[in-house]
């Protein structure tokens, strides 16, 4: 399969790119904050949801990098940096938009299970999903209890 190159410039952009990074494992010390570029970079092992698996076939997990431009803030709960091992599973992705009329900022919120959040203050919606090297194989899909 090809690799995923995805990009949200809107809300409906937003909703897809949250699809295919649910259930992302993220390791928190891996996210990187650069303030004179305004970007946050997060290196995650997504589910490809969008591989079809055959009955009782395994699944697949791609090393990607979420990237999000304009950030000017980021604030976390709920997450220790300082636990080098910690691994959180990603959520969803979700936009706030400001509460000025014209202003096309707000805030974006990474949701991650245990009650976690990242949220990052934007001057626009402009995110990058990418995979970034081959997949590998997991016996382990992701399930929900509805």
């Amino acid at each position: 399969m090809d690799a995923l190159k995805l990009a949200a410039l809107d809300i409906d952009d937003l909703v897809i790119l949250s699809a295919h990074t649910q259930d992302a494992l993220v390791k928190p010390v891996e996210a990187s904050y650069d303030r004179r570029t305004r970007t946050f970079l997060l290196p995650l092992r997504r589910y490809a949801w969008e591989k079809k698996r055959r009955f009782l076939g395994r699944g697949e997990r791609r090393l990607s990098a979420l990237s999000v431009s304009g950030v000017t803030a980021v604030r976390s709960t709920g997450i220790d940096r300082s636990a080098e091992e910690a691994v959180l599973n990603l959520l969803a992705l979700r936009f706030t938009p400001s509460d000025a009329q014209d202003d096309p900022g707000g805030a974006i919120e990474l949701t991650f299970s245990g009650d976690a959040t990242i949220a990052l203050e934007v001057e626009c919606l402009e995110l990058r999903l990418a995979d970034l090297g081959a997949a590998w194989q997991t016996e382990n899909r992701p399930a929900h209890e509805l």
